[in-house]
């Protein structure tokens, strides 16, 4: 026997045939004996559904009551998933995120979690049963219902697994493992047998839709090895694991566009120390995620900070950067018309001339570079939207990932 944590994404549970479909292979797993928690996400669309009831009452919803909305969703699922399996002749019973003993911080709409207690879990698994429990969602020191931000279902999973100490971690959604590239840009994109926690955590964070970045990291620190794969098909997925030697004779091991990014320019700005400062901790007061900077060289006195951020947070950047500009000067302009592009790859610690690959081939089809961020094991550089696809697949062919 056993004790397994499975994960079923949106789609997998999208409409009423799939919840049964999911049931079923529920029951496939439970008839061989083992222990099974299974988290489910809300169904396809329903999240974006609520969120746009939610503006279209008030166009700036309280974060707190947006958490109270968008945590219905999952809970939906989890009691028809449960019903579906009764009907299969198997004892399920479901938790929202706070029966099943996942406490976080207090953050509205993108908590972190801080605990699990585990003891109603084990006490239903202790008694034959199938848990079915709540993504994204806890709940706060106060009682309060949070959410851990889109895509936190994955994190439930990884950290479920950790808290009742499973042996196996399945994420179940619409692709069927993790592709160099994503294959409905890229044709010729292949899927990886087996990628390491680091390469995941950046393609996951870089624009890649398969993980969510937190899960990956949780995993990672608590060494959850889990496999991506598919709930359409039976076929084995990606294993996400510890690096080992031989990952790093792959140099570049995949390519990801996140075209869900805005590049904020504030300009004109005091050229002295402390400036900048004052910038950043606004946005990071306002829990405004800040990615690639870039600062030029002041001249006359002043200087022009350029970053990116989440398309979604830019409003709320602009917000938090008026006051500060009001005493250090300056302005803030906003280009949506940007995407990232990134090379991923641990094989870059130890090989040379990956950049110039990548720039060279950029360059060949036209494609002008805005910025560049580098790390140990990737490239990342800012484009123009229309054409991300475009430098996905120029990319792609360079390091000729076709061919692994």
């Amino acid at each position: 026997m056993a004790r397994i944590v499975q994960k079923y994404g949106g789609t997998s549970v999208g409409d009423v045939d799939r919840i049964k479909n999911v049931a079923n292979r529920i029951k496939v797993a439970r008839d061989a004996g083992n222990e099974l928690v299974v988290v489910v996400s809300a169904r396809a669309g329903v999240t974006n559904e609520l969120i746009a009831r939610a503006k279209a009452v008030n166009p700036n919803p309280s974060e707190r009551e947006m958490d109270q909305l968008l945590a219905i969703g999952e809970q939906e699922t989890i009691a028809l998933t449960a019903m579906a399996l009764h009907g299969v002749g198997v004892e399920a019973v479901s938790m929202t995120g706070a029966q099943a003993g996942i406490t976080t911080d207090k953050v509205y709409t993108k908590a972190k979690i801080k605990g699990i207690n585990a003891k109603a879990l084990e006490r239903d698994l202790k008694a034959g049963k199938v848990i079915i429990v709540a993504g994204f969602q806890g709940i706060d020191d106060e009682g309060q219902t949070t959410t851990l931000g889109r895509g936190g279902s994955d994190l439930t999973a990884i950290a479920l697994a950790a808290a009742v100490k499973a042996d196996k971690c399945e994420i179940y959604t619409d692709v069927d493992g993790v592709y160099t590239a994503d294959p409905r840009v890229v044709k010729d994109a292949k899927k990886l047998n087996e990628i390491s926690y680091d390469e995941m955590l950046e393609l996951a964070s870089l624009g890649s839709k398969v993980m969510q970045t937190r899960s990956v990291e949780f995993a990672a620190k608590y060494n959850v090895v889990f496999e991506v794969r598919s709930s359409f098909n039976n076929n084995p997925g990606t294993i996400v694991k510890q690096e080992v030697a031989y990952m790093e004779k792959i140099v570049v091991r995949g390519v990801a566009v996140d075209k869900d990014q805005a590049k904020v320019v504030v300009s004109n700005i005091a050229d002295k120390p402390g400036t900048a400062a004052k910038v950043f901790r606004a946005l990071a007061d306002a829990n405004v995620n800040v990615d690639m900077i870039v600062q030029n060289v002041g001249r006359g006195g002043v200087a022009n900070l350029t970053f990116t951020v989440p398309l979604t947070e830019k409003d709320k950047a602009q917000r938090s950067l008026a006051p500060v500009l009001k005493a250090v000067g300056g302005e803030v302009a906003v280009d949506e018309k940007i995407a990232k592009l990134s090379v991923v790859g641990v094989g870059m610690r130890t090989h040379s001339g990956v950049a110039a690959t990548l720039f060279d081939a950029l360059a060949k089809a036209g494609i002008n570079l805005e910025l560049i961020s580098t790390s140990e094991i990737k490239i990342s550089v800012v484009i123009a939207k229309d054409q991300a696809d475009e430098a996905a697949r120029v990319a792609h062919k360079a390091f000729e990932l076709d061919k692994l």
